[in-house]
């Protein structure tokens, strides 16, 4: 059996803890390990096999996250854009033996009762090789409206519910039949995409185009020109609903899908006046209660308890100012280390960059900005347009605008530089990328 982890995001609904270029799967908030990482500690049990689905900002955090769990055997397909779950797991089950059986994990739900959730899998895996297309019933334990349910019969499905109020909510607890829809599901690859085929034959046609012009490079990668052409729809609504081959299995897990501050307050600790408080600098608070309280380097979210959902309302407003905050936070994750933006103003930015020993950023100029480079630890080998050079430990180096130019670490211990951008324009935009080792556009 192998495991299909979908690895999609935008990191909406933890924001400011969560951002769409480190949505909240790679953030590490359980004992220093992230949603992801226990996602695949878990399934490493029960599957044999592991095949990851991502974007390809976020496949170098699932890379990196992946190297410290000392698990690199692993497959890859590549979504130069998202457009659900419905394309995205068809175009993994097109990479697969028809007849193999995939379960299909989402990388950001939270599972504490391992035993238990080992179980359900076997039961679904049983299922699977009859036939079936299997989904995951959560036990409910409390009227969540936040959630769709499923209407069961033992393990014949009677119906799929929408997001429902809190009166219908309660109905289908007490009713005891109902269960939250958990988005994981199991099944034969080749009995999913004859349903898809039957039920959704447009998704299906132009997986299919997307998949056979994939680029293969050790990994899948859709072409943007494909996968804009897919139709964008979930499972659910593409298949699951339809099919008259779905069963269901009842599955109390110790599920969490951990979709809002909420949520998360109830699995980590609050304060003795239930303030949930996440910050990495001592927050003091008077007389207050029930409040959630999220601190990062550049952004500070206050909220009642209860209301965390709304935080979407905030980060959809922030898009609308084409604010930065949305997308990244003031430490930026890219395949060959990080930078970190220490001062931003009108004609000049600050950072600090670390390069992994081994790696070496894109061969680029920009047409906007020079570079001051102050090498802090490591050695850096640089290259400015056909001269290459060695700059050590307290020594510096320029680089003008429009010279191409890139920076290596060939040494055994990391690069550590402070960068300063001067010019009319020092946008992260603002790059254009002769060559790069990790195949990225420009943007």
């Amino acid at each position: 059996m192998i495991n299909l982890i979908l690895c999609g995001g935008s990191g909406t609904r933890l924001w400011p803890l969560s951002r769409t270029l480190m949505p909240k799967q790679f953030v590490k908030l359980f004992n220093n390990q992230s949603l992801f990482q226990l996602t695949i500690e878990r399934n490493a049990h029960i599957c044999n096999k592991q095949f990851i689905v991502s974007n390809s900002e976020q496949y170098f955090l699932a890379l990196d996250q992946l190297e410290e769990l000392h698990k690199t055997n692993n497959r890859y397909l590549l979504e130069p854009i998202g457009r659900n779950t419905a394309p995205a797991i068809a175009l993994a089950c097109m990479a697969v033996e028809t007849n193999e059986i995939v379960l299909v994990t989402p990388s950001d739900h939270l599972i504490k009762n391992q035993d238990a959730y080992s179980k359900i899998v076997k039961r679904a895996e049983a299922l699977a090789q009859e036939g079936f297309l299997v989904t995951f019933g959560i036990t409910p334990s409390y009227a969540e409206t936040g959630y769709g349910y499923i209407e069961a019969s033992g393990t014949d499905v009677k119906a799929f519910h929408e997001k429902p109020d809190f009166t219908t909510a309660t109905r289908y607890v007490e009713a005891g039949n109902y269960y939250w829809n958990s988005g994981m599901f199991c099944f034969k690859a080749g009995v999913f995409l004859e349903e898809l085929e039957h039920y959704a034959p447009e998704i299906f046609l132009t997986c299919k185009n997307a998949y056979a012009n994939a680029k293969r490079d050790g990994m899948i990668r859709i072409c943007y020109d494909d996968m804009i052409k897919i139709p964008e729809d979930s499972i659910d609504y593409a298949v699951m609903e339809k099919s008259a081959k779905v069963k269901v299995v009842p599955s109390d897990i110790g599920w969490s899908d951990v979709g809002s501050f909420d949520a998360l307050s109830n699995e980590l600790s609050s304060d003795e006046n239930n303030n949930f408080i996440l910050s990495h600098k001592h927050v003091s608070l008077i007389d207050v209660q029930d409040l959630i309280v999220i601190d990062t380097e550049d952004a500070l979210l206050i909220s009642q308890k209860g209301s965390s959902q709304k935080v979407k309302e905030i980060v959809s407003k922030l898009k609308k100012e084409n604010s930065e905050l949305t997308t990244t936070h003031n430490t930026v994750h890219r395949p060959w280390g990080t930078y970190s933006v220490l001062e931003d103003k009108s004609g000049y930015k600050i950072k600090k960059i670390m390069v992994k020993p081994g790696k070496r950023l894109s061969l680029q100029k920009h047409f906007h900005r020079n570079e001051h480079w102050i090498v802090v630890s490591g050695t850096a080998t640089v290259q400015v347009e056909d001269k290459t050079y060695i700059v050590r430990e307290n020594e510096s180096t320029y680089i003008k605008a429009g010279e191409i130019h890139r920076l290596e670490n060939q040494g055994k211990i990391p690069i550590v530089l402070i960068e300063a951008q001067v010019g009319s324009y020092t946008g992260e935009d603002d790059i254009v990328r002769i060559e790069d080792d990790y195949k990225r556009e420009n943007v």
